[in-house]
């Protein structure tokens, strides 16, 4: 699978990376499928594994499924968000104390990336949830340090010159960071994480889907209305994947699944490389005639 370089971090990301949210979110989750799940997705050549202390078991199905494997992957997780974003804590005392937590149930040494967990650009000013992040490189808890979010919080993380990278909402159905943030993230030097890259597939529902975390962009993928999104859940699922594949700046991203062979599918589309400069225009130039001004990046 091809690798990008992450910015100025040195390290080279696969295109492609595992996103934890949803086996711990995915109540019927056991270890066994976790291990199936993860070991096919390194395998099949992802070197890429994020996830959070907010994503409830997450990190504990991460830890147990391959931290044998520790050397074959960059791991990443994120803090400042807790128990399943019921309660936060930014303090430095408090990140430092996630970090660790994290560490523990990740049965690792070491992060390859700690990032703060979409908190308000208030927040990011204070310093303290930043001090916490530079004592945790200190103390040897993670080799860098990021922001995952979007929208004006992301800018000003992005402009403040401490973070190594960001993690950011970006796909066909969420392209304002593409004139915005990311250009902005790359001058800057900051390795970029894409997430939520396939807009969470919303094509596959014939109905608004029950889940309220997907009606954003079922909604603006009903008034877009891509030629694409009508070819089959294949062909729309491999486009958007590599429309998000082409975007100047970006480095990796993660898609979250529960099903193994999903990482043999994506892995065949991302093989395909970038759209081609025809494609890519086409769905840029229907966002622009179509997209709203509130057409904002979905934390």
């Amino acid at each position: 699978m091809e690798k990008r370089k992450f910015g100025k971090t040195g390290m080279e990301f696969s295109v492609l990376g595992f996103g934890g949210a949803e086996i711990g979110y995915n109540v019927n989750q056991t270890q066994a499928e976790v291990d199936e799940l993860l070991n096919s997705a390194l395998d099949a050549g992802l070197n890429v594994i994020d996830t959070a202390a907010a994503y409830k078991v997450s990190e504990e199905l991460i830890g147990k499924a391959i931290s044998n494997r520790r050397k074959d992957f960059y791991l990443l997780t994120k803090c400042g968000a807790l128990d399943a974003f019921t309660r936060f804590d930014w303090t430095k005392k408090g990140i430092l104390e996630t970090i660790e937590t994290s560490l523990k149930n990740l049965k690792t040494d070491y992060l390859d990336l700690a990032q703060l967990h979409s908190c308000s650009a208030e927040i990011l000013r204070q310093g303290d949830c930043i001090e916490g992040l530079q004592r945790a490189v200190e103390k040897g808890y993670t080799r860098f340090i990021g922001y995952s979010g979007d929208n004006e919080d992301a800018k000003t993380a992005i402009e403040m010159d401490v973070f190594d990278a960001l993690q950011t909402s970006v796909s066909v159905a969420d392209q304002t960071p593409i004139t915005g943030n990311i250009p902005l993230a790359k001058e800057k030097g900051l390795g970029i994480i894409a997430k939520r890259p396939i807009a969470n597939a919303v094509w596959r529902h014939k109905e608004k889907p029950s889940e309220s975390y997907h009606h954003e962009y079922w909604d603006r993928i009903q008034k877009l209305r891509f030629d694409f999104t009508g070819k089959g859940l294949e062909e729309a699922t491999a486009t958007a994947l590599r429309f998000t594949l082409s975007i100047d700046g970006v480095n990796t991203m993660i898609v979250g699944t529960t099903k193994p062979q999903r990482w043999q599918e994506n892995a065949k589309y991302v093989a395909e490389g970038n759209l081609s400069s025809d494609e890519f225009e086409a769905i840029r130039n229907r966002w622009r005639e179509v997209g709203g001004d509130d057409w904002v990046g979905m934390t």
